[in-house]
This record gives C-alpha cells, structure tokens and sequence, in this order.
C-alpha cells in the first residue's frame, strides 16, 4: 500500500499505522508486523518503520516493548498529538462542526513568553495567529498562536478562515512532530470575555502549547483558552510511564 507523498516519511508511515489500528484492520490485542515485514511493504529501510512505531507507542497506540512484538491498542476518538494540536480534528471526532473566525495574522516582535519559549531574542519576529474557535458556531476557544518566521509564512497565503491550520502546515511538509502541554485555570479579561462572550472575570481553562520538529527545535507557542462548559481534559497514566491524554466535551462526562 502506498501512502501519501506530503510531510517525513516516519510521519505519512506513522499515520498509516495508525489508520490500520482505528479501522481494526490491525486488531486490538494482536502483535501488529515485524519490522521487516513492513520495510518489504513499504520498500523502505528500518530507521523511519522504527521512528513510527516509536511515535505510536508514546501516544498509546502501540504497547509492548523489552524484547516483546508491540501490540496495537486503540484509544480514545482523537489522538493525543493530534486532539490537543488540531481543533478541527477534535470537533470532527466527536460530531461537531468547527468553524473558526480570524481576527489577527500579523509579523511582529515576540513577546516575552514567546520568545523564552521559542529561544528568540527580543529583537526577532514571530508571525501571530490569534482566532476564535467555535463548535457548531457558538464560541468555544481563544487561539492565539505564535509561529516562528519560516513556519509562520505559510500563513501568508492560506486563509486561515477555511480550516485547520495544523492540517495546512503538515500538507506543506512543516515537521509538527512533538508537542508539549502546560494546563491551568485563568480568568477572562476584557478581551477574552468579549471575543468569548463571557463576563470579564470568568474562568476559562488554558492550555500552553509548545510545538518542536522531530529534532527539538521550538516551532510554535500557542496559548489556547477554552470555556470550561465546552471542553474538559483528561489524562491517563500507564503502568509503563506512557501517558493517553484526551480533550472531551463536558456534556458527554
């Protein structure tokens, strides 16, 4: 079977892998093909087989290890790369029409917060994203976004109005790999409570996003602020130190 020919090939194999494990076409509970065997059927060397089978068992899709043949696990609806990265994808998953309504795409100094967490200096520029997300059009999250420069210039031509900017990126070989998420409670200022209609000082549940390429450079940081009635979190801990975490609509806890 071939795979699509945009984005690393550890990825495009990784997301294979990962359709033939929701589909059940690679049984829960049963050893998914030796390494060779998937080199033979895809026609390539061991070393991104070995990277995408390393990315399934991080998210919990694959478990096993030590010796033993890695057996598939199917998890929740969305990944968790995928559910805390893409909004759109989330929606989709759980019946929902996203939507999106951009107010700002601008080229601009980082701020403090990005610029530590990107390894900027005060004087570099970042491109900015900020959007209200919605679910079947009612407000649901403030995304604001901060892409360094060569990420963000994709954004240049794309409108970002038509759907999942994660979507676009990855179609246009930006290598989103890895993803790390910091959680916490904020109240709305003026700004979020009017873009979320919400009274200032309503609590809005925030998420801090910094998202690296395969080789660990800081790609984007993005602080994300969802209404607490729309959109809980949940994490789950394995026994073997992996962690499953998921993005969930309250209504359905």
């Amino acid at each position: 079977m071939k795979t699509s020919t945009d984005g690393p090939l550890h990825q495009r194999l990784s997301t294979e892998f990962l359709r033939r494990i929701s589909s059940g076409e690679w049984p829960e509970g049963d050893p998914v093909p030796s390494e060779s065997h998937l080199c033979a059927e895809f026609g390539v060397s061991r070393g991104p087989v070995r990277q995408a089978l390393a990315t399934l068992r991080r998210e919990g899709s694959l478990v096993g290890g030590r010796g033993k043949p890695p057996v598939a696990r199917r998890t929740t609806p969305s990944q968790p790369f995928a559910t805390f990265l893409s909004f759109t994808q989330w929606a989709e998953s759980i019946g929902r029409e996203p939507g999106q309504r951009t107010i700002e795409v601008a080229r601009r100094r980082a701020s403090p917060a990005a610029a530590a967490r990107l390894g900027l200096g005060e004087e570099d520029f970042v491109v900015e994203l900020v959007r209200l997300r919605l679910l079947d059009g009612v407000p649901a999250m403030l995304e604001r976004s901060s892409l360094v420069t060569e990420v963000g210039r994709h954004l240049y031509d794309f409108d970002p109005d038509s759907g999942s900017v994660n979507a676009e990126l990855l179609r246009r070989g930006v290598d989103l790999y890895r993803a790390r998420h910091t959680i916490d409670a904020i109240a709305a200022g003026p700004d979020d409570a009017g873009l979320l209609q919400v009274p200032p000082g309503a609590p809005l549940l925030r998420v801090r996003r910094v998202t690296s390429s395969s080789e660990g450079e800081p790609m984007e940081y993005g602080d994300d602020r969802y209404l607490p009635a729309m959109a809980t979190f949940t994490i789950e801990n394995t026994i073997e130190g992996r962690t499953t975490a998921g993005r969930y609509r309250t209504e359905e806890d």
